[in-house]
């Protein structure tokens, strides 16, 4: 089994930062895939940003060039840097695991609410 613990959400303005923090637990390896998600009310998660065992990246339209995830292999966290927050980034962000081997299956963390006041 997989923990993962979030933390880092909060309250900001419009044009602030926040930066969110996963620690992953239990059954965890260096090749694991590792990202960011959000959700509104009424609608679907959606992905944030993502990260690879290489390093390789991807980000959703909306938030490239403000946005960064990284890892910390030592200590088997991600991070995701939100920069210029926009009210439209409000959502609760939940952090995701995937096997390399089993991509079907999704591990989550509880969520943290992240609220952009314009």
């Amino acid at each position: 089994q997989v923990q993962l613990a979030e933390s880092g959400g909060g309250l900001v303005q419009a044009g602030g930062s926040l930066r969110l923090s996963c620690a992953a637990s239990g059954n965890v390896f260096s090749t694991d895939l590792m990202g960011w998600f959000r959700q509104t009310p009424g609608k679907r998660r959606e992905l944030v940003a993502r990260i690879s065992s290489g390093d390789g990246t991807n980000y959703a339209d909306s938030v490239k060039g403000r946005f960064t995830i990284s890892k910390d292999n030592a200590k088997n966290t991600v991070y995701l840097q939100m920069n210029s927050l926009k009210p439209e980034d409000t959502a609760v962000y939940y952090c995701n695991l995937q096997h390399p081997w089993a991509t079907d299956y999704n591990y989550w963390g509880q969520g943290t609410q992240v609220t952009v006041s314009s």
